[in-house]
């Protein structure tokens, strides 16, 4: 078969990641000048397909991008923020926090309660009806470089190879995207962004990223359940002292509730699993009765960027930009990451628009990396910067304590007796030896309020072609035995909320924990909702997650 050449295509900006960022910067690009030919490339079948998030969203950056936006018709901000609840869980009952005491930058009036995936459908909406061009389905799958080490496109994946690697009869090139910038807002953890900040070494003189795993449920619950306007935050129970996580209850439109349960990814016990600890959180008494009679709509799971300030990589590289979580701009405490990405895409077009109209092109946009501090987004970040590090240093009640104390303090008097915390370990360096924990011993799901992978990953309505290269790539499989699973029992088969990873004896029974017998390791690479969990929290680091064939994955409806 002769080869089949690689097709390009120039523009002015490229940009990979149709989320709330990347959106953003190619709707305000075209606000600033309508004549720059812009493309956003999606991994998902469809804009909006691979969004996850709570969410509760601040408007501040939508409200500068659309100042308008309020009086569409068909906007998706359907439910403003009406009560606000704060609730610490034990075994068998809450305690409700007084608002009060809550510092006023955790107060959620006039913010709305949205599907994420909604909103940047809209979104893509307004981009198209200003030229921009959006390919879903077309997965970023490699960094192009010119001859001086600067970024001057993407190539997306190419498609239609075999299993073994080899070239189907449908195979197909990838296509090179070339751009005088590129602008990269993949979210959490995503390929081209970690293979960026290796290379150009963004991560020098920063504290390492910390990430949580949020994993997420849609509800239809009865009416007498359902209070609009409702976001009830709680954190204690099941989680010990010692494991950082929380858990929200936001109630939407036509009597919809979303449900989900964040686990922060430094815990030290391998035998912990975040799935099962969410199911478990349902059972609460002052949780469950919410879901009586209800029926389950929707399930996701995505990682959560958590390092905040203090662990923002350096955001330009010659050639272009990292915006929204790819450069981890969540703020951990509110739990909201969506303004700050909207924001970073509107100020990284504004430098590229500037940039391209003095004649520039691939170089290094300096600008956007010395203005992020001194704005919103770096203000916003820095008053929360020590919540985290004093969490994971002090534990549950003294370090949540002490973070409200703290963004008090910020609040108030623009400082912190604390200074800037540093995280330490990353989260795969925190977890410990089976060796120094006990099993968990998790109750079987009652398919009513509680379930298992299988089923929850159905919902996610996550599909990948079988017969493609696994994109879950293990670098040294002897080292996945020798020390995940003989070291650490196999935290894979726990810590994936998809059921991806099983160790299994040679009857196909689950082996995770199960020592000195012959195992072997199964990749459900099928059942993967990109959650990138295992790229994170691998002790040994020896998992690498890359993007499958472009519009595979979760198709998430309303999540």
């Amino acid at each position: 078969m002769s080869e089949i050449e690689r097709e390009s295509m120039e523009f002015d900006v490229v940009i990979v990641g149709a989320g709330p960022a990347g959106l953003a910067a190619a709707i305000r690009l075209k606000q600033v000048n309508p004549e720059l030919s812009v493309v956003v490339l999606e991994k998902g079948a469809e804009v909006g397909a691979h969004i996850l998030s709570g969410a509760v969203v601040d408007p501040i950056g939508i409200d500068r991008l659309l100042p308008d936006w309020r009086s569409e018709a068909d906007h998706p901000f359907k439910t403003p923020v009406t009560d606000d609840h704060f609730l610490i869980l034990g075994p068998a009952g809450s305690v409700r926090l007084p608002n009060i005491l809550m510092p006023p930058l955790m107060n959620n009036h006039g913010n709305y309660i949205v599907s994420l995936g909604n909103v940047c459908r809209w979104l893509a909406g307004h981009a198209e009806a200003l030229g921009v061009e959006i390919y879903p389905g077309f997965a970023a799958a490699e960094v192009l470089y010119d001859d001086s080490g600067s970024v001057i496109g993407v190539a997306t994946g190419d498609m239609g190879i075999e299993r073994d690697g080899t070239k189907g009869p449908n195979y197909a090139p990838g296509m090179a995207l070339l751009g005088k910038y590129v602008l990269i807002g993949e979210g959490v953890r995503g390929s081209l962004a970690k293979q960026l900040i290796q290379k150009f070494g963004l991560g020098e003189g920063r504290e390492p990223q910390k990430y949580g795993i949020g994993l997420k449920e849609l509800w239809q619950v009865k009416p007498e359940h359902h209070k609009p306007g409702l976001v009830q935050h709680s954190f204690g129970w099941p989680l010990g002292g010692a494991t950082g996580g929380g858990s929200f209850l936001y109630h939407l439109e036509d009597t919809q509730v979303a449900v989900g349960f964040v686990v922060h990814l430094n815990y030290k016990n391998p035998y912990l699993a975040p799935f099962e600890e969410f199911q478990r959180f349902k059972t609460h008494p002052s949780i469950a009765g919410t879901f009586e009679g209800a029926k389950r709509l929707s399930y996701g799971a995505r990682a959560i960027t958590e390092g905040g300030f203090q662990s923002v990589p350096k955001l330009s590289f010659p050639g272009g930009a990292l915006i929204g979580c790819s450069a981890g701009l969540v703020n951990v405490p509110r739990i909201k990451g969506s303004h700050n990405a909207v924001l970073s895409g509107m100020m990284a077009a504004e430098h590229v628009a500037q940039a391209i109209a003095a004649g520039r092109s691939h170089d290094e946009l300096t600008a956007y990396e010395n203005a992020w501090r001194a704005s919103d987004i770096g203000k916003d970040l820095k008053r929360v910067r020590n919540v985290k590090p004093l969490w994971s240093k002090f534990g549950l009640w003294l370090g949540v304590g002490l973070g409200g104390l703290d963004m008090w303090l910020n609040t108030l008097f623009g400082f912190s007796p604390f200074g800037t915390m540093k995280h330490g370990k990353t989260d795969a360096a925190a977890l410990e030896p089976a060796s120094k924990h006990k099993k968990i011993d998790y109750p079987k799901p009652d398919g009513v309020l509680t379930f298992d992978r299988l089923s929850s990953v159905f919902l996610s309505n996550t599909n990948h072609e079988e017969d493609q290269p696994i994109h879950l790539q293990v670098n040294d499989m002897e080292l996945q035995k020798r020390s995940e699973h003989d070291v650490y029992a196999g935290p894979s088969s726990r810590y994936c909320p998809a059921g991806v990873y099983e160790w299994v004896d040679a009857d196909g029974n689950a082996a995770a924990d199960r020592m000195g017998i012959d195992v072997k390791f199964v990749i459900n690479a099928q059942n993967c909702v990109h959650c990138k969990t295992c790229d994170i929290k691998d002790p040994n680091q020896n998992i690498n997650w890359v993007p499958p064939q472009g519009g595979e994955g979760p198709v998430y409806p309303n999540m």
